[in-house]
């Protein structure tokens, strides 16, 4: 039995590959780095990210970027999002996911976890198959109300 989920329409949800892309200061990610701006600028809703993607991020960085930029952004993050942690139920959860991604799985076990209505991906492909909430780019967030 499915059990219904009401979201919070102040509730977003970013992806890992827009946080990774805002941050990488590559000119190409612009739109990424653009999003995470206009979010910052809106009052009255809650941005949330999950351990995992922070993870990701330092995982993805450790290569690319001094320790010390990596810890300012992690502060940065930890100072502007709400962020999840995941159990070994969520795991399970997002393994009985439809969706070709299992990380995507997770991150959208996650975002249904804190009733997100949003989730902001680049990855619209591996999100349109998880139903109940809405997917967007970070080139359409504008669409969110200030």
């Amino acid at each position: 039995m499915t059990r219904h989920i009401t979201y919070n329409p102040n509730h977003i949800f970013v992806d890992t590959n827009v946080l990774i892309g805002a941050y990488s200061g590559d000119a190409k990610f612009q739109t990424d780095s653009d999003c995470l701006h206009y979010l910052y600028s809106i009052v009255g809703k809650k941005l949330y990210i999950s351990t995992l993607s922070v993870a990701q991020l330092i995982s993805v960085y450790q290569k690319r970027k001094t320790n010390e930029e990596i810890r300012t952004i992690a502060r940065e993050l930890q100072h502007r999002f709400t962020i999840i942690n995941f159990t070994t139920k969520d795991i399970d959860a997002a393994l009985d996911q439809t969706g070709a991604d299992i990380e995507d799985n997770i991150q959208f076990v996650l975002a249904r976890k804190q009733k997100c209505h949003v989730i902001i991906t680049n990855n619209y492909k591996d999100y349109r198959l998880l139903m109940g909430a809405q997917v967007i780019k970070p080139s359409k967030v504008r669409t969110i109300a200030r």
